[in-house]
């Protein structure tokens, strides 16, 4: 066969059995990436041999690599680096070193190499991390907006630029110092004169370029002069000496500054998805299974040693930068892998005769099963935190992380309006409240967007929203208003559930990061939410349909039904196989589980308007499964229970339990006609210090106490032992009249807050 035949049979032989792989992977809810891998696996030259020519199609992935780092600099920018440029700089620059010098330290005095040279040679490849592998991640799960996706990827961009320093120090490892000083001193020269050239190309010929393609109004030519500009760039940098990866990140950083970034990244990124299955498949073709298997224990071992080894690394270092412990430990987890780039060092080094042959393969093999590790270990980190969260001492630190790391000192007190998220949607929303003299308060995780929020003048908290300690101090219990819009689906998921934890009747406002977010979000008890595709395609409609004379206010009323219901006319139709799906994979990130309801539950036959289940018990109720198999997704407020269902809920550990309680009725539940009532205890009140059984409301008003919430605490349920403290929230339920009667009859003075409820299907 001719050989340019033979390499077209091989490239479609590769992109096949990746696609293949893929869709196995899917099928099986497992990443694409890991069918990539397999792929590559069975049709490399330790499978199936289908591939002949390995060295031209591994040429031919470096695209895929070249294309995802320039995607990812157009997405990233100068202005989001700047976002995260102490822990890139300093925490990446000292991951590297740590790494370095450990691994040497460690290898030498284990025996495992022979010279100081071998040592820092297998420390530079163990200091590598996957920025392929660990951007996919993050852009399949919405991610790459969030402070640990900031962290994740600003230490990946050090360690993608510490890739040329290392190559070129590479050969002169074991000769003289003063030949190693030289060599690292020529590549930061280099590195240095690359990087005035980019600016100054960034600042003076791409956007004047870019403008020029664009008056073509020509797709293929715009196409066409931003790959040869990705390309050209990363082919300047193999010649100096750096690597293709670099020179197309570069290229991506350069463009990213251009009014025309986000056509180019539309273009491009068909082309990057490609080649990046390509390159996956590339590195499954490096795998030998006989090698791997022959090898288990030992890879093994070096695999668990690898992870425990970068974590215990990576997470104090983020820590010192002053991230939460969350955040950190999450950077730590998914950076302690070893990178796609590690294969280009590997290959150096045994050519230089830095490593035998075995080592060489079993530095493959581990740098395989770490990368095949990784999606495993993101997909898993909620629910590890879910389970950490359980236990009390872990709980405690874990708590401990997520109190605000600054306060401003004018924060309003009440009626304010709590915007968390201080993006280009954020900014818009706290803008159009203060114009109209509305107090607002911020609350945001990002330094540098809290940074422009003090320069604003504005009343902020710097911390995680999801936190009940941040939401408490951004007065959220007092709050008239809340406006939810972080970048990620966790977070929003979260903070939705944990200011109604504070405030069950607070109007909130939620930003859908996709369509398939909405539903979830009003379950969990969001009183608007706004997925802004849907908005941007009301908004040109009602303009266009005014235009040809349909009259304003019955375009408005079309609008207002639309939101009214989800936006349902405007998505698709889809199966309610695949909504289930997506209910189990949204809630699997969740503390959540399947209840069985018991045979003699009084919650049998109400409806979930009713039972007023959030309220009394903070679990949101996600899907019910009838006896016969029928399943309900999202219910109703109007939903009625029925003997021998399986409920799908979701809540923290006492939540859960006291979900239990109810359900078996260990715990009342309002009678048909009772209301329920938060009430705040003032200090002056006349019941601080006084017990549940001292009260006795339950026989003399027939109220019951259902929760009372203090400080970062929710006691649902309590037991006629416990205390009313200044500053408690109660929740009482009973009719009307007799809550009136109870709070005149003990506070004649107003020495209680009553904060009234109305029971809304929105909230259910």
């Amino acid at each position: 066969m001719q050989e340019d035949f033979r390499l077209i049979v091989d490239l479609v032989s590769v992109l096949a059995a990746a696609a293949a792989g893929g869709l196995l992977a899917a099928l099986l809810k497992q990443p694409v990436l890991l069918g990539y891998l397999l792929a590559g696996v069975v049709v490399g030259p330790t499978g199936l041999g289908l591939i002949k020519e390995v060295v031209q199609v591994e040429t031919l992935a470096q695209f895929g690599v070249a294309f995802l780092l320039f995607a990812l600099g157009v997405e990233f920018s100068f202005s989001e680096l700047k976002k995260v440029k102490a822990i890139s700089l300093g925490g990446g620059g000292l991951q590297i070193t740590l790494t370095v010098l450990v691994t040497t330290l460690v290898s030498l005095g284990l025996g495992w190499v022979t010279s100081p040279a071998q040592g820092v040679f297998l420390g530079a490849i163990l200091s590598l991390s996957s920025t392929a592998v660990v951007l996919k991640c993050l852009m399949e799960r919405n991610e790459t907006g969030t402070p640990y996706g900031q962290v994740m990827l600003g230490i990946l961009v050090v360690q993608d630029l510490a890739l040329g320093l290392m190559l070129a120090v590479l050969p002169a490892l074991d000769k003289p110092v003063e030949e190693i000083g030289l060599a690292v001193g020529w590549a930061l020269i280099q590195t240095g004169l690359f990087a005035l050239g980019a600016i100054a190309a960034g600042i003076w010929v791409i956007p004047p370029l870019l403008r020029l393609l664009a008056k073509t109004e020509s797709r293929e030519l715009f196409l066409l002069g931003v790959v040869a500009i990705c390309l050209g760039i990363a082919l300047l940098t193999e010649h100096l000496g750096l690597s293709i990866e670099m020179g197309a990140f570069v290229a991506g950083l350069m463009i990213s500054e251009a009014e025309y970034a986000d056509q180019t990244l539309t273009y491009v990124e068909p082309l990057r998805d490609i080649f990046a299955s390509l390159f996956f498949a590339s590195i499954g073709m490096l795998i030998d299974p006989v090698f791997l298997w022959n090898n288990i224990e030992l890879i093994l071992g070096l695999v668990a040693i690898v992870f425990v080894g970068k974590f215990l690394i990576i997470t104090p270092l983020v820590r010192l930068f002053r991230y939460p412990l969350k955040t950190a430990l999450i950077a730590g987890l998914g950076l302690a892998q070893i990178g796609e780039f590690s294969f280009v060092l590997a290959s150096e080094g045994l050519s230089l005769g830095l490593v035998s042959r075995r080592v060489y393969l079993l530095i493959l093999g581990t740098t395989a099963v770490t990368l095949v590790l990784t999606p495993f270990v993101l997909r898993l980190v909620p629910r590890l935190f879910t389970w950490a969260e359980s236990l009390p001492l872990l709980k405690k630190y874990l708590e401990e992380s997520d109190v605000p790391l600054a306060i401003a000192d004018d924060l309003p007190t009440q009626n304010h309006v709590v915007v968390c998220g201080y993006g280009q949607i954020g900014r818009n929303i706290v803008r159009l409240l203060q114009d109209r003299g509305y107090p607002v308060v911020v609350v945001d995780q990002s330094e540098s967007r809290i940074q422009q929020v003090r320069e604003a003048g504005l009343p902020y908290i710097y911390g995680n929203a999801a936190s009940l300690h941040v939401l408490e101090k951004a007065g959220v219990a007092h709050a008239q208003g809340m406006a939810i819009a972080l970048p990620d689906p966790m977070s929003t998921r979260l903070c939705l559930k944990r200011a109604l934890e504070i405030a069950p009747d607070l109007d909130i406002v939620v930003r859908a990061n996709q369509g398939k977010d909405i539903e979830l979000l009003y379950q969990l008890g969001a009183r608007e939410v706004v997925q802004p595709e849907f908005e941007a395609s009301l908004e040109l409609s009602a303009h266009l349909l005014n235009g040809v004379g349909l009259p304003l206010p019955a375009i408005q009323r079309e609008v207002q039904q639309i939101r009214n219901s989800h936006y349902l006319e405007l998505r698709p139709e889809r199966p309610s196989a695949e909504i289930s799906r997506e209910l189990k994979a949204a809630t699997e990130e969740m503390n959540s589980k399947w209840y069985p309801l018991p045979e003699e539950s009084p919650l049998t036959g109400m409806t979930l308007e009713e039972t007023d289940i959030r309220r009394l018990t903070g679990v949101t109720l996600m899907a019910i499964r009838r006896a016969g198999g029928a399943e309900l997704d999202y219910p109703d407020a109007a939903t009625t229970l029925e003997q021998g269902d399986r409920l799908l809920i979701v809540g923290e550990s006492d939540e859960l339990a006291a979900f239990d309680e109810l359900a078996k009725g260990e715990a009342a539940v309002p009678a048909e006609n009772a209301s329920c009532q938060w009430i705040q205890v003032l200090e002056d009140s006349t019941i601080v210090c006084k017990t549940l059984a001292e009260l006795d409301w339950r026989r003399q008003y027939k109220i019951q106490i259902q929760a009372i919430r203090r400080e970062n605490k929710f006691l649902r349920f309590p037991a006629d032992d416990v205390d009313v403290q200044a500053g408690d929230r109660l929740l009482l339920c009973g009719s009307f009249h007799a809550l009136n009667q109870a709070t005149t009859s003990i506070s004649p003075k107003f020495e209680l807050s009553i904060l009234p409820i109305s029971i809304d299907s929105a909230e259910l």
